[in-house]
């Protein structure tokens, strides 16, 4: 369970729409984006299977 202030909540409900995702996917993008900004992400190995990342 996650709690987002209701407006929050409403902005990123928007957010997932407008680029086709659920909550949920707006959230892990968000989390995946910011793990690789920061640099707490390594980058998939060559040859590796996973999800692409989404627009």
């Amino acid at each position: 369970m996650l709690r987002l202030d209701e407006d929050v909540y409403k902005a990123l409900e928007k957010w997932a729409a407008d680029e086709f995702r659920s909550v949920n996917g707006q959230i892990e993008w968000l989390i995946d984006a910011a793990l690789k900004k920061a640099g707490r992400k390594a980058a998939p190995k060559p040859g590796a299977k996973g999800k692409k990342d989404e627009a």
